[in-house]
């Protein structure tokens, strides 16, 4: 199967211009970079995907062991480098898909050129042992998949504002938690136990492509420690806080994403 089926994959703008790739967070489809893709329309080769389970991705192509661990999904995005033979990509990931960059950079440092985390966590609960602090408990992420697992809808309606943020643009939690609604249940859940229980932070120091991170306020799901976390355990790291406030500043603050990124650039 093509990678173009597979994670409906969509190249526009510059063809012979350098590429980036934008990744899309858990619950989420390729539409969440609407508003920032276009800025880079004239200068940069833009390719969109889903991950598989989301947006227009196809179904079928999911595997239990392939998708079981983040490894797998950095393996899909490395085949789309291979299949459109991409180099000296620039990789934006939000969320989790941050770390699925950090991921297939370290297997092919070769094809990058840089990658953009938006909002990365290397590891979501705490680990006391080691001073770490994730922002969650393991209790918490147990209550949230148990909860998740039993009314993945009900979840998705009570936990996408809270994720979004800014409460005085409710607008934006509607279209996140439509956006949950949209994508396969079961491979939902799946994804969610992949996604919160995983632990990259031994991947960072590995990392031998620049790299910059940008930081939310108020962001529930990746909290401020955690970003500084990543810039100072990730080498040529750049540090960016943004005004923005919430985990997707795709959608809440797209301009100011799109500065930072240029700016980096």
């Amino acid at each position: 199967m093509s990678t173009k089926q597979r994670n409906a994959v969509t190249i526009s703008g510059a063809m012979d211009g350098r590429p980036m790739l934008f990744a899309h967070g858990y619950g989420c489809d390729q539409n969440m970079w609407r508003f920032v893709t276009p800025a880079f329309q004239d200068t940069h080769r833009i390719v969109l995907f889903d991950h598989v389970g989301n947006g227009k991705s196809d179904l079928s192509a999911y595997r239990d062991a392939r998708h079981g661990t983040l490894a797998g999904y950095a393996e899909d995005v490395l085949e789309i480098l291979r299949e459109h033979d991409l180099r000296d990509v620039i990789f934006v990931g939000h969320s989790v898909s941050s770390m699925i960059g950090v991921l297939a950079a370290n297997r092919e440092p070769d094809r990058f050129g840089g990658i953009v985390m938006v909002g990365p966590s290397p590891r979501y609960i705490d680990d006391q042992s080691a001073g770490y602090v994730g922002g969650f408990e393991r209790s918490d992420i147990e209550q949230m998949l148990e909860s998740l697992d039993s009314n993945y809808l009900g979840w998705s309606s009570a936990m996408a504002p809270v994720i979004m943020g800014n409460p005085e643009r409710p607008e934006l939690g509607e279209e996140l938690t439509n956006s949950f609604c949209r994508t396969d249940p079961a491979i939902a859940k799946k994804f969610a136990k992949v996604t919160f229980l995983s632990d990259n932070r031994e991947d960072l120091p590995k990392l031998r492509v620049r790299s910059l991170i940008l930081q939310c306020s108020d962001d529930v799901i990746a909290p401020d420690v955690v970003g500084e976390y990543v810039h100072k355990h990730t080498p040529d790291s750049t540090f960016t806080a943004l005004n923005a406030t919430g985990h997707c500043p795709n959608l809440s603050a797209p301009e100011e994403t799109v500065d930072a990124i240029k700016a980096w650039l």
